[in-house]
């Protein structure tokens, strides 16, 4: 019995290296369907260098909006040979005073370098603890998947940072959009909330929301 089970421990550790060296990469396709698991992958023909590079993180993003930051991501299928990788890119830039709010990443941990300025960033574990670090020019953060977080420029100055992400998807939830840029009925955001009508109003006037 002991052989049976060492058997196909073997078998299925062996399948499992083989199936992630069935081929060197998939760039995305993305004329093609999406599955869980990534974008399908392009004609192996059809490839080329340009594909395995991306020169979009060279500009700074406008930050001329509510949160006074912008985020330029570096993921499939517009950084196609990230897809399958398990890994991709993104540019963070913060104003004076720019904040990327509360937001959460289900498909990725990740981590994050100060390049330029002072950035405050935290994250908040299941438990409720909070995690809060300034951080300067230089310094690294890294935040765990599917955990609230947040980067906040705490400095006199602009911020800039770069952040990888361990997908080449990662996705993205920002929870003040979540609450008030929708349709979610104020009544039941109020309810879940504990905020007035007058507060679930006013934030979804600001953000968009409706009802």
């Amino acid at each position: 019995m002991k052989m049976i089970i060492h058997i196909f421990f073997i078998i299925s550790l062996f399948s499992s290296i083989s199936f992630a060296s069935v081929q060197d990469f998939c760039v995305a396709d993305p004329k093609g369907p999406q599955s869980p698991s990534g974008y399908s992958c392009k004609n192996p023909d059809q490839v080329t260098e340009n594909d395995f590079a991306f020169s979009g993180l060279g500009k700074a993003g406008n930050t001329s909006n509510i949160i006074k930051a912008a985020v330029t991501p570096a993921f499939a299928p517009a950084f196609a040979g990230t897809n399958g990788l398990g890994v991709s890119l993104a540019r963070l830039d913060l104003a004076g005073g720019g904040v990327i709010p509360l937001h959460t990443h289900p498909g990725a941990s990740e981590a994050l370098v100060v390049i330029q300025g002072t950035i405050c960033a935290g994250f908040i574990s299941s438990a409720n603890k909070v995690y809060l670090k300034t951080l300067n020019r230089g310094d690294s953060m890294v935040f765990p998947q599917g955990l609230l977080h947040f980067q906040l420029n705490s400095g006199k100055g602009p911020a800039l940072a770069f952040v990888a992400f361990g997908s080449s998807s990662p996705g993205l939830q920002i929870l003040p959009f979540a609450l008030f840029a929708n349709d979610l009925p104020s009544e039941l955001v109020e309810a879940t909330t504990f905020l007035s009508d007058e507060e679930v109003k006013k934030l979804k006037g600001v953000l968009g929301g409706t009802n």
